[in-house]
């Protein structure tokens, strides 16, 4: 079951575009030479990328990008060359996050790519300090310790606020994080990407970002207009809100998509974990918890059926009964205490707090507002109310400021947006503020409740054939539908 990359409900933009740093270069200015790359096979863990023949290089980039004669970090990045004689160029990707790794994202998309992939070189990379990338780590979590057989609402608040403030704590103070972190940064992201293309020689890239990712390409239009070729964005954010702004956003539409027995049967089961954790084979589920779980389940029609699930197997546990979680329920129990979430979570971290570009912070670093809005959102939202506006991040007790402001967004760049009416991780309103401000795109609405447009069905979810098609007449001819479009609801796989 596809889990959604997006640690965070998507992320946005305040402040405005810094003058003089990294500006774009004209169309065809010569570049200053670089070293020739050494490619080799990818590593061992790589196994995907080596099956299907890619090879694996490093590209030296400033930490600095102002700095460029200073200290260096390096980036990896892989490669699947055309095999066309009509080559486009190259395609990168970013899976979104922030915080996800891409180095064989570019490849996994190749199945909803079909022929077009044929005519790009498919690179893909991980962001700097993520994967390969000059990884960067926080000190070791501590053990936590199990909730108690009782709680409360105000009890479980305040232990994830200590939660927080220990993130914040381990990654500034853990190794030489204080001189790297100032350096994680959208803005910085976009920047190695221009770094990759021109290490490959290449005058323009073309890209495909989905969530975060979508929020990074379209900073990329902004700092480099001139070396954009065909771009894509899918479930972008609002580019004027701060980040914590669209965690509260994506409630209301989190709370519509549930029907009312769901809903009663999830309200039923809060109001008991609020006070006393669902005893789930040896695990106490705390509210927070069970709310994060919904969430996730609630972002994709298809898995409505893994919800009720899931909501049957707790309302089991919680009348005392000795359950056996059925595949859904154990299945997000093991990613939850997976060595690999808390890796997510916390790459997310290091950029959500460094960021001063799109992603905006805009974290308040008084606890008790995000309280009050706990408090206040139980009325309209009861369920997932307190999870959204809750979710204090370790950017509230993060010790250092942005370096750079942010990136205004507004070009005339061509580039196609794709966005789902009914995402409740990036709400719709987002994409059409985005669309507003980037004037040359067009926008391929997709009448259904998803996170993420193009290429569902290499996620066994059901395709939208209208906009897969979409995408690939774009990335092969360069055209793009000649007016935003709406693509009717698929039907769903048997």
């Amino acid at each position: 079951m596809r889990v959604a990359t997006t640690i965070t409900a998507g992320l946005g933009l305040a402040g405005l575009l810094a003058s003089g740093m990294a500006a774009a270069a004209p169309p065809h200015a010569p570049e200053k030479p670089r070293p020739a790359l050494s490619w080799g096979p990818c590593s061992a863990g790589q196994k995907g990328l080596n099956e299907a023949g890619a090879r694996c290089a490093k590209v030296t980039v400033p930490l600095d990008h102002a700095d460029p004669g200073g200290r260096t970090i390096q980036l990896a990045i892989s490669r699947i060359k055309a095999k066309s004689p009509q080559r486009r160029g190259i395609l990168l990707s970013n899976p979104g996050g922030p915080g996800g790794t891409g180095l064989a994202h570019t490849l996994a998309l190749r199945p909803a790519l079909g022929d077009v992939a044929d005519h790009y070189d498919l690179i893909g990379f991980d962001p700097r300090f993520l994967g390969e990338s000059t990884p960067l780590t926080c000190g070791p979590a501590p053990r936590p310790a199990p909730p108690a057989p009782t709680t409360t609402p105000r009890a479980d608040f305040e232990a994830s606020m200590r939660a927080a403030r220990d993130t914040a704590r381990r990654c500034q103070e853990h190794g030489d994080n204080a001189a790297l972190l100032p350096h994680a940064s959208t803005r910085n992201v976009a920047r190695d990407m221009d770094a990759i293309r021109a290490a490959l020689g290449e005058r323009e890239l073309s890209y495909y970002g989905v969530s975060y990712g979508a929020d990074l390409g379209a900073v990329y239009t902004q700092l480099f207009p001139r070396r954009a070729d065909r771009v894509v964005l899918d479930s972008s954010t609002d580019p004027a809100a701060t980040q914590y702004e669209l965690f509260r956003r994506s409630g209301a539409p989190a709370e519509a998509a549930l029907d009312s027995g769901v809903r009663a049967d999830m309200r039923a089961l809060l109001a008991r974990a609020e006070y006393r954790p669902v005893p789930v084979e040896g695990q106490r589920l705390t509210a927070p918890l069970l709310r994060m779980i919904f969430k996730q389940l609630v972002q994709h029609e298809e898995y409505d059926r893994q919800l009720a699930e899931v909501v049957s197997d707790v309302r089991r546990a919680a009348a005392g009964e000795d359950i056996e979680p059925g595949p859904a329920l154990a299945g997000l129990l093991e990613l939850l205490s997976s060595p690999e979430l808390e890796s997510g979570m916390v790459g997310g971290a290091i950029f959500m707090c460094g960021d001063g570009g799109w992603p905006a912070g805009g974290w308040p670093k008084n606890p008790e507002t995000y309280w009050e809005n706990m408090r206040r959102s139980r009325a309209t939202q009861p369920v997932f109310g307190p999870y959204v506006n809750g979710m204090i991040a370790p950017c509230a007790f993060w010790g250092s400021e942005p370096r750079e402001p942010g990136t205004e967004i507004g070009n005339a760049v061509p580039v196609l947006l794709l966005q789902a009416r009914h995402d409740n991780n990036v709400p719709y309103e987002g994409a059409l503020a985005l669309h507003r401000r980037l004037t040359g795109s067009r926008l391929l609405t997709a009448d259904i409740r998803a996170h993420g447009v193009y290429g569902r069905g290499n996620d066994g979810l059901t395709p939208v054939p209208c906009a897969d098609r979409a995408v690939n007449t774009y990335l092969r001819d360069g055209k793009l539908p000649a007016a935003d479009l709406t693509c009717p609801k698929p039907e769903a796989r048997p």
